[in-house]
Parts: structure tokens; sequence; C-alpha cells
């Protein structure tokens, strides 16, 4: 099987910005080849690459993705190329985007989907020790709570800046014994960890079977129950069978580390299955993004923000119901 190969020439400046666009045209799983130096102690995030060669910063990067080649849908690239174009021409008033270039080459069936585990650590996050499946725990690590994960294509290996948001929201807000509802639920991780730290149980759902399938994979992996973790496919915004399943007025805790696009909708629903008092953490908002969602919560009159964070270019908040 062939691919296309799509590489966008932009700078380390806007790489996030590029790849968060590119994930609201529906492309996953992007590539990010920059020059930026690794400090010890750092870990590299889920899709992201340093090109070898490199022994300066040069401020430049380059996004890679992949679409399968098919003859019969040569005009939906053409349409989808024409999408992220425009998309970063938006971006150039906010940023420096570089070249902006997009150049298109074909690679053969190799395996992309993967390559980025060599580049996947294990890692700490406050006292939570985070490794994949195929490495051993480290000797020297003293870690509290051990989470394993094999993130498969699913977003959510703990490494990005949105996973740890969701996390110091985890520690900050939830309670032992609370019911937890993941929102986007990726590789399970953050249900997991909720667990970990003492929920009484949680609900997860996403629209990806293949993260559902992952994400039921790490459960068992962590020694949780499936019963302690149930996760279903669909979208909680606009399908009532999911929302059902859910259960309404049943969560202290819900999370969701997904896009501020889908945030933005996803807040006038989601109270519904909430608690009168809880909680919901969100994150997975580029600061671009920051007031568009802020003015969304604010307006919601079952919220009250209590509280937000930032972690790089990436935003989380955290509301209350109120009523």
């Amino acid at each position: 099987m062939k691919w296309k190969e799509i590489t966008i020439f932009t700078t380390s400046e806007a790489e996030d910005l590029v790849v968060d666009a590119l994930s609201e045209l529906g492309i996953s799983g992007a590539e990010v080849r920059d020059r930026k130096p690794i400090l010890s102690g750092d870990t590299m995030e889920i899709f992201k690459d340093v090109m070898p060669e490199a022994e300066e910063d040069d401020g430049k990067a380059e996004v890679v993705f992949y679409l399968e080649e098919d003859e019969n849908e040569t005009d939906e690239t053409a349409k989808l190329l024409e999408k992220v174009k425009e998309a970063l021409t938006e971006l150039e008033d906010f940023c420096d985007i570089g070249e902006g270039r997009i150049a298109v080459g074909e690679t053969e069936d190799v395996d992309w989907i993967n390559n980025w585990k060599e580049h996947f650590h294990a890692f700490t996050v406050d006292n939570i020790l985070i490794k994949p499946t195929w490495v051993e725990k480290p000797e020297e690590d003293h870690s509290e709570i051990m989470i394993e994960i094999d993130p498969g294509t699913a977003f959510g290996t703990g490494s990005h800046e949105t996973t740890q948001l969701c996390i110091h929201g985890i520690r900050k807000f939830m309670k032992p014994g609370d019911r937890v509802l993941d929102v986007g639920t990726g590789s399970g991780i953050l249900g997991i960890l909720a667990l970990k730290l003492g929920a009484a149980e949680a609900f997860g759902t996403d629209i990806d079977p293949l993260a559902v399938s992952q994400a039921e994979e790490n459960i068992l992996l962590n020694g949780i129950a499936p019963e302690r973790f149930p996760v279903i496919l669909g979208n909680i915004i606009d399908d009532e069978d999911v929302q059902q399943r859910a259960g309404f007025e049943k969560y202290d805790f819900v999370l969701a580390n997904i896009l501020a696009d889908i945030i933005i909708p996803l807040q006038k629903v989601v109270w519904k299955q909430m608690k009168m008092g809880a909680y919901l953490t969100v994150s997975g908002i580029i600061n671009l993004k920051e007031e568009a969602v802020r003015k969304a919560l604010s307006e919601n009159p079952h919220f009250e923000i209590v509280d937000s964070d930032v972690q790089g270019e990436w935003v989380s908040f955290t509301v209350k119901r109120i009523g």
C-alpha cells in the first residue's frame, strides 16, 4: 500500500497551532519534526520527532501527516489540501508560520504509526510513573502510582501538556469515592489514573473505535476490572443513546481532554450528566482559543469557573455545576 506524505514547512513557534488546525480538519496523528533541544528530564510527546542531524535549534519545523493513496479519492485529497492552505493563511494573522509551504510526496507501506514508540520512555508526573508497556520499570523509581500505557493510535501518553493539565485537575478537584466521566477517553489514561487515586468508578466515551479498544486493553493492563471502567463508542454531545448509557446527574467529576471547538458544544449538554456541585475539567485548548472557551463557560448558567491553568501554549479550565 502507498501513502501520500504531506509535509508542511513551518516554524517551531507555530507547530502546535498547525497540529491543532489539522486536528480540526479531521487529520489526527500528525508528526512534528523540529530542532528544539531536549532538556534533561523532558520527554517526547506522542507523534513528535527530532531531526537526528540537528545540532542547533534554527526555529524551523516540519509537520507531517499521511493519507492513504486512493485513485478514487483524488478530488477529496485536493479539497482537503485546499482547506489546509486556508487554515495556514488564517494562522499567519497570529504568528510566524515561516514558509507555510506544503509538499506532497509518496511513501511505501512503512510502519509510520508505530515509529514514535522509540521516543516514548517512562517518565513521572508528580508522584505518578507513566510508562509504555514495552519498557521495564526503572530500578531507581519510587513513585507511589504506576500506570502502564500502550496508546496505539489513541491520544494520551501523559507526556503532552494537555493531558498533564487534566492530571493536575484530577489531583486538585477529584475526591476518593467519586464517580468520574471521561469524555474523549483516548488511551484511557485519565480514567485509569482517577481510579488509582481512589475514584469509585469511571465511564468513558470516544468517537474513535480504535481508541475504545485501546482503552479497554489499557484498563486490563492496569489491573482494573472492566466493570469499573466501561468505555463506549459514540458522541455524548448529540447521541441520546450515549447520554442515556452514561447516565444523568450521576458524576462527581468530569474530564474532557479534547479540542476547544468540541468543548464549546459539549459544555452546553454535559452538565446534565453531573451532580449538583460536581466539577468539570476541560483541556486541549490552544491559547488562541482560550477566550472563546472562557466566554462559553462563563455564559453557561449551570457553571461557575473555579480554576484555570496554563502549560506551554495550552490552557485548561475547571468549572463547578451550580444550577
